[in-house]
């Protein structure tokens, strides 16, 4: 019998993790980090049963809720291969890379506060050297080639179109007389992004794996989004004062500095405006995209012969040291400065927030998706006051959330990207999405197609008999 343990992502949108079973394979889909209000209660060193056989690692995507927890994993004595595309695998060396020196810094600061109130010291979630091991475990696929990953289980990966590298997942799974296909569609993107190809869904399927992050909603037209965005900049910057703007080291970074070079290009903004990416990940994760330019849509593919996304940003700049990012907030000088993490949570965001958002002028945009709890949402949600470092800090900041930028379809085009596979009329499961917007897609796939589609917990285990 085919069993799948459902371990993350189950009526939230982080965690991502599956383990798919049989009488001789045990294979990990995704071990991604919970955030916000999942996190709590030491969630992300919750390890599954019986790491010793676990047979392989499969990974969607580099992204932190996908990909998080793999340093623990090994840490707890997995051995075992990781599978991913090769962008992938160099995206997570840089998110995870980043993701540690995070952890090891709050770790640090956090220890000294319980040494002056006699606590015990807590270590990180994991360090650099947890994460350097990840690398050395991964195996770079290719797109649309079968590879077996363990006794009776075999993968294609599939265009996404979510983050460079990003996949849907073709599992075809052997127990004894039984075969069976098993589609993870991973973060699933919006078409007509630029720089990524579109997504590419399959055909069929006896059990399909459907993110629902916003399946009840869709997202407003790119052209009003971006023109919106760059009146923010163009404004906040005549008026001499600062735009923040939180964003995912992978992804939204590269796709931000695209549009600026674009505005630049369109003479919507002046080219020496001072831009500041602040983020060792993005840093990295900007290098992996200039690398994997055979990953590009048509568009993106000619601008790079001529260069990078970010030539035309005279004013661009990369912060290289945390020394260099303390200094950006002992100035007031005008400038635009992008830094992760995307959900403000943690990383160099959240010390710029700490200077800046209590000052009158300035301009904080909000360019993806805040889970609940996050210090993000609470912004977004109109927040007078946050914590941050465990200090109250007034908002007087002007805070815009702009939905047009998100890396995930919206509720139509996840509904489309179900057509072929729907023909047959396979068992859907919907994950990665909050139980408000899995309820709102499993309406519009039972109304669309006849499909009920099931809304498992974390911890329940389904089985293809």
């Amino acid at each position: 019998m085919i069993r799948i343990h459902v371990l993350g992502a189950a009526g939230g949108v982080t965690g991502s993790c599956y383990i798919v079973e049989t009488s001789k394979a045990r294979v990990m889909v995704d071990f991604g980090q919970f955030q916000g209000p999942d996190a709590r209660g030491g969630s992300n060193l919750v390890m599954p049963p019986d790491i010793d056989r676990l047979s392989a690692v499969v990974l969607t995507h580099a992204h932190l809720d996908h990909s998080g927890r793999l340093p623990i994993l090994c840490r707890n004595g997995y051995k075992g291969d990781i599978f991913a595309t090769s962008a992938s695998s160099d995206l997570t060396d840089a998110v995870l890379a980043d993701a540690a020196g995070i952890q090891e810094q709050d770790a640090a600061s956090e220890n000294r506060r319980r040494e002056r109130a006699g606590l015990e010291p807590i270590p990180p979630l994991f360090t650099r050297a947890d994460a350097e091991c990840i690398k050395a475990r991964t195996r770079d696929c290719e797109y649309y080639k079968p590879i077996q990953v363990a006794d009776g289980i075999s993968i294609l990966y599939r265009e996404a179109g979510h983050i460079l590298g990003a996949t849907s997942i073709e599992m075809t799974v052997t127990d004894g007389g039984d075969t069976r296909k098993i589609v993870f569609s991973g973060d699933i993107g919006p078409k007509h992004v630029p720089i990524l190809r579109d997504p590419d869904p399959p055909e069929n399927a006896d059990l399909v794996f459907l993110e629902s992050t916003y399946g009840d909603r869709e997202h407003p037209p790119m052209q009003p989004s971006l023109d919106q965005f760059i009146k923010i900049i163009r404004e906040t910057i005549f008026n001499k004062q600062r735009v923040l703007i939180p964003a995912f080291a992978i992804g939204r970074t590269q796709l931000l500095l695209y549009y600026l070079g674009q505005a630049v290009r369109e003479g919507k903004l002046q080219p020496d405006i001072p831009i500041y990416l602040d983020s060792p990940a993005a840093k990295r994760a900007t290098l992996v995209y200039r690398k994997h330019g055979e990953l590009y849509d048509a568009d993106a593919a000619k601008l790079a012969r001529t260069g990078n996304f970010e030539q035309d940003l005279k004013g661009f700049r990369i912060v290289e040291s945390p020394a260099e990012s303390r200094a950006l907030n002992e100035s007031w000088d005008p400038c635009v400065i992008i830094a992760g993490s995307g959900m403000a949570e943690g990383g160099r965001i959240v010390h710029h927030l700490r200077h800046n958002i209590w000052r009158r002028g300035t301009s904080l945009i909000l360019v993806g998706y805040m889970a609940e709890g996050t210090m993000g949402r609470r912004l977004a949600q109109g927040a007078k006051q946050v914590y941050i470092f465990n200090d109250p800090i007034i908002v007087r900041a002007n805070v815009y959330k702009i939905d047009g930028f998100s890396a995930h379809a919206g509720r139509a085009e996840l509904l489309e990207w179900m057509s072929k596979l729907a023909t047959g009329k396979p068992r859907v499961v919907l994950t990665h999405g909050d139980n408000g917007p899995r309820a709102s897609l499993a309406q519009g796939l039972l109304e669309r197609y006849g499909l009920k589609a099931e809304l498992p917990m974390r911890g329940d285990v389904l089985s293809l008999a």
